[in-house]
C-alpha cells in the first residue's frame, strides 16, 4: 500500500443501515481514496405515500467522485444492491462482488439500461482483490440468499471487518459453512482487527438461529401429508428454500410453477448461474396447472409480504390472471413479515382462510428460519474477531443499543462503541474512536420515474389530501377585481355534494361576500385574493364539520 505510511487515521461515513432496517450504504475513506460498500433500498412505510423505493442520499459521493475507487457488494438482497442503478447514473467506478450477487445486480441494470457502460468484477469468496489502494478480502458467511459474504478491509490501522447480514449455519443446505477460520485468523493478526461493523437485526433473539435445514424437514413433511395443490409463498431472493420447495416436489413427483415477475426472474438467474437445479421437465407453465390433478403441483410465488399487487395477495383477493385460491389448497407462507408488512400479511392469511385454503405460516409451523444471527452468533462473531472498535449496524435504534450491551458482555469497553447515526463520520484511530463531523444525508425518495422531487411539502399535501379532500374556487374577475363570473366550488374527497347542498351554498355565498368586501376596498392582488378565499372557507367548513380541506383557489381575468 503506498501511502501506508502516511495514514493514521480512518474514517467510516453511513449513508444508510443504522437506525434503520434496508438501505444499507457505507463509504471508507484512507487517505485520498473512497470505497463504498453496498447501495441498498428500502421500501415506504405507510405515511409515504405514493412512494415506490426510498434510497440514501448520495450528495457526499457524487461531490466525490473522483476519490471513489470502487463499489463492493456483500449480498445481493435488494436492501444492499436495489439502490446501485441511481448511483450509476451519477458515477462509473468498478463494482466487485459474488457471481449471484452480480447476476442480480445484471438485471437491474438491464431495466436502467445502464448494463452496457458497467463494470462487473466477480470474485469468488475466500479471494481478496485490489481496489486503489484497498485490499478487499470476500469472506463467506450464511445468509438467507447464497453467495453472501462478510468483508475485510485491510488498512494501516489493522482491517476493518464489515459482517453485513449473516448467520452461522452449521448444516447449510450448499454445504458452504461460513469461513470461521478466516474470521478467527483476522482476529489473531497484527496489529488486530480495527473495527467490527456486524448485523443487528436479530439481537433481541436468544440463542442461535436455526438451520435452513430444519426448514427442509418441515416442506417434507408439508408435501407428504398433502394430497391437493400447494402453494408456496417465499422471497424471491430466497434461492436456497426455493431449491428445497423443488426438492420436494420431485421426491412427491409433482410438477412446479412460478408466478410473480421477481420470482421468475430471478430463478432464471440462479438456474442460469447455477445456483439452483431444476430438471427442465419439472417446470411447467402457470397457464396449464388447470389441466393438470392438484396432487401433481407446487406453485411457487411471491406475495410473502402481502404487498397489493404480488401474486400471492391477487390470488387472496381473486383476480389473479390464473390461479385462483379454493378448497383443499394449502398456502405455505415460508418468510418472516418484514416490519410494517405485519398488517398486510395478516389481511392476506385472512383472505386465504376465507376462499377455503389451510394456510401454514411462521407464526404456527417451522416453515421459516431467519437469515440473521441470534444473540450466541453475535457473540461469537465478536470473539472470533476480537475488535478494537465496534459499530453496530443494519438495525432500528433498539437493536443498535441492544447489541453494543451484548459487546460489552463479551468484553469490548464502552468508550470502544460507537453507535452511528446516518451521515456521521467515524474516525477510527489508534487511539480512540471519535465523531468527525457528518456529511448531507438522509433519504431520497423515488416516486415513478422521479428522483427526489417528491419532499416534506408534497407528502404533507399528500397527507392533507387523502384524510379530508379538497376544495377548488373557481372564480372569474375583470382587470378591476370585479367579479364576473362565480365563485364555483368543486369538491373531490371532501363531502358528496348532493347530500351537502346546503353547506356547499352557504360555502359559496361566504366566498362571495367576502371577495366583494375585497372590491369595495380596490384589492386586486391576486394572492390577497386567494388567501381571502382560503381564510374564509377554512374557518366556516371547521367549525361546521370539523374538517380542514385543502382549499385550491383558480382566479381567471379576463
Amino acid at each position: 500500500m503506498s501511502n501506508e505510511k502516511k495514514i493514521s487515521e480512518v474514517k467510516m461515513i453511513p449513508l444508510g443501515g443504522v437506525g434503520e432496517i434496508g438501505k444499507n450504504m457505507m463509504v471508507l475513506e484512507m487517505g485520498d481514496e473512497l470505497l463504498i460498500i453496498d447501495t441498498g433500498v428500502k421500501f415506504p412505510e405507510n405515511d409515504l405515500l405514493g412512494i415506490d423505493l426510498v434510497i440514501p442520499d448520495f450528495d457526499y459521493v457524487i461531490k466525490n467522485r473522483d476519490r471513489v475507487k470502487g463499489i463492493v457488494l456483500t449480498h445481493g438482497h435488494e436492501d444492499h444492491i436495489g439502490g446501485l442503478p441511481y448511483l450509476l447514473k451519477e458515477l462509473n467506478v468498478p463494482i466487485f462482488g459474488t457471481k449471484l450477487t452480480l447476476g442480480l445486480l445484471e438485471g437491474k441494470l438491464k431495466e436502467h439500461r445502464l448494463l452496457k457502460d458497467c463494470r462487473l468484477k466477480v470474485v469468488h469468496s475466500g479471494n481478496s482483490i485490489n481496489v486503489g489502494s484497498f485490499v478487499v478480502d470476500f469472506i463467506r458467511v450464511n445468509h438467507s440468499i447464497a453467495d453472501a459474504c462478510a468483508l475485510a478491509i485491510h488498512t494501516p490501522l489493522g482491517p476493518i471487518i464489515y459482517a453485513s447480514d449473516f448467520k452461522f449455519d452449521q448444516t447449510p443446505i450448499d454445504g458452504e459453512v461460513a469461513d470461521f477460520h478466516k474470521l478467527a485468523e483476522l482476529g489473531d493478526s497484527e496489529p488486530g482487527v480495527l473495527a467490527l461493523f456486524s448485523d443487528s437485526t436479530n439481537v433481541e433473539r436468544e440463542g442461535f438461529t436455526l438451520s435452513e435445514k430444519v426448514v427442509g424437514e418441515t416442506v417434507d413433511d408439508i408435501f407428504r401429508g398433502t394430497k391437493d395443490r400447494i402453494i408456496v409463498a417465499t422471497f424471491a431472493s430466497n434461492i436456497h428454500r426455493v431449491q428445497q420447495v423443488v426438492d420436494a416436489a420431485f421426491k412427491y413427483n409433482r410438477k412446479v410453477a412460478f408466478t410473480g415477475r421477481s420470482m421468475l426472474n430471478n430463478v432464471d438467474i440462479a438456474r442460469r448461474l447455477g445456483y439452483l437445479q431444476i430438471p427442465q421437465d419439472m417446470i411447467i407453465d402457470i397457464r396449464d396447472c388447470g389441466s393438470m390433478p392438484d396432487n401433481q403441483i407446487v406453485l411457487l410465488t411471491t406475495g410473502s409480504q402481502g404487498e397489493p399487487y404480488a401474486a400471492l395477495t391477487r390470488m387472496a383477493r381473486g383476480d389473479h390472471y390464473h390461479i385462483n385460491i379454493k378448497d383443499g389448497d394449502t398456502v405455505m407462507i415460508s418468510a418472516s413479515a418484514i416490519p410494517g408488512n405485519e398488517k398486510f400479511v395478516g389481511q392476506t392469511i385472512n383472505k386465504l382462510y376465507k376462499r377455503g385454503a389451510n394456510v401454514i405460516y411462521e407464526d404456527v409451523s417451522g416453515v421459516h428460519v431467519s437469515g440473521h444471527a441470534s444473540q450466541e452468533e453475535l457473540k461469537l462473531m465478536l470473539n472470533l474477531t476480537k475488535p478494537r472498535y465496534f459499530v453496530p449496524t443494519h438495525g432500528e435504534y433498539r437493536h443498535l443499543y441492544r447489541h453494543a450491551d451484548l459487546a460489552k458482555k463479551v468484553g469490548i469497553p464502552k468508550e470502544n462503541i460507537y453507535i452511528a447515526d446516518i451521515g456521521d463520520i467515524i474516525k477510527f484511530s489508534q487511539e480512540k474512536v471519535v465523531k468527525a463531523g457528518s456529511v448531507q444525508s438522509g433519504n431520497v425518495l423515488i416516486d415513478g420515474l422521479g428522483i427526489g422531487d417528491v419532499g416534506n411539502i408534497v407528502l404533507r399535501d399528500r397527507k392533507m389530501l387523502s384524510e379530508d379532500g379538497i376544495i377548488i374556487v373557481v372564480v372569474t374577475i375583470d382587470k378591476h377585481g370585479k367579479i364576473i363570473t362565480g365563485p364555483d366550488i368543486i369538491t373531490r374527497g371532501f363531502v358528496y355534494i348532493r347530500e351537502s347542498e346546503e353547506l356547499i351554498e352557504a360555502a359559496t355565498s361566504r366566498v362571495e361576500s367576502a371577495l366583494k368586501e375585497c372590491e369595495n376596498n380596490n384589492i386586486t392582488e391576486w394572492s390577497v385574493l386567494k388567501n381571502t378565499i382560503r381564510k374564509s372557507l377554512n374557518d366556516y367548513i371547521y367549525k361546521k364539520i370539523k374538517r380542514n380541506p385543502m382549499i385550491l383557489p383558480i382566479i381567471m381575468e379576463v
